[in-house]
């Protein structure tokens, strides 16, 4: 079960040899055999691609939660069993990893030596069983969901601000409505396909506000390098930019119309026990998160 986990999650009968130390062989006799028992096909193999069988779709997510509950199990006894190890597959936006979570990696790492932690970033949808992750750190207010759990750890702003040669250019909006003049750079939503409209708390209540672009990109790190080259007006997360506020790079405006706090989450598979691995890590990232929230207030930048 461990072995056709692996496959199904490396997406290769090769590399899941390669993360087990297990000659390939090895690893596809293993399936075979285990189709063999089953009597049934698991999954369709070409020479370059791996599907799974609806036996095998159905087969892949008990095996998650048996051996997830396993693991469990033997952790709740005394000695090495206990200890957070194996493999952990996190994933998280790609300014999130950058500016906060690598920065202390090597504190998990000393902490957990015998975790081996795979850190992929996007700013998509992912599905967290069929893709074989185990956790994901997302923005923004999480769905409800009977499979997944999701557990706040922190909130950032978002901050409106442009580079001082825009702002020579174009001049600084004071209202909402001197918004009309400017244009922005756009954000796509990889869950709407659209670019982003911004939110603010008027009086109590939410406006949304439709800016012109002239460029839109997908990428925050893209996103807060368009605002720095004088693109447009840009409205990035508080922890994208406080070094660009703090050396002048990026200058705030509007500073007086806020918006909600974007809570994030660390989000993961709802099982009946979650494994001592994951559980080190959300703990672990809930301090970290935690601990830099203090300094992503902007208040003091107008």
């Amino acid at each position: 079960m461990q072995i056709f986990a692996r496959v199904v999650e490396m997406h290769s009968f090769s590399r899941a040899a390669d993360s087990l130390s297990l000659p390939p062989s090895r690893v596809t006799r293993a399936v075979k055999e285990l189709e063999a028992y089953l009597g049934v096909r698991l999954m369709q193999r070409t020479t370059r691609h791996i599907s799974l069988t609806p036996d095998g779709t159905a087969y892949y997510d008990d095996c998650r939660r048996l051996l997830a509950d396993l693991q469990a199990m033997e952790s709740s006894f005394p000695g090495s069993a206990g200890r957070p190890r194996g493999r952990l597959r996190v994933d998280m936006t790609l300014s999130l990893a950058r500016l906060v979570v690598l920065p202390c990696i090597k504190e998990f790492q000393a902490c957990f030596p015998d975790v081996e932690l795979t850190l992929t970033a996007a700013d998509r949808t992912v599905e967290l069983v069929q893709e074989g992750i185990d956790c994901v750190i997302r923005a923004g207010t999480p769905e409800d969901s009977p499979t997944l759990v999701a557990k706040r750890i922190g909130a950032f702003e978002w901050v409106t601000c442009a580079s001082p040669e825009y702002l020579a250019e174009h001049g600084t909006p004071q209202t909402l409505e001197d918004l009309a003049d400017h244009h922005a750079v756009g954000y796509l939503s990889s869950r709407t396909a659209r670019s982003l409209e911004w939110n603010f708390v008027v009086e109590g209540e939410s406006r949304g506000i439709k800016m012109r672009e002239h460029l839109v990109v997908n990428d925050t790190d893209a996103y807060v390098t368009a605002g720095l080259q004088g693109l447009g007006i840009v409205r990035p997360g508080s922890y994208m930019v406080l070094d660009h506020l703090r050396s002048g790079r990026l200058r705030r405006v509007l500073a007086d119309f806020s918006a909600p706090l974007v809570p994030l989450s660390v989000i993961y598979p709802r099982n009946r026990h979650l494994s001592p691995t994951v559980r080190a890590f959300v703990d672990w990232v809930a301090t970290v998160v935690g601990a830099a929230e203090k300094e992503w207030r902007v208040d003091g930048f107008r």
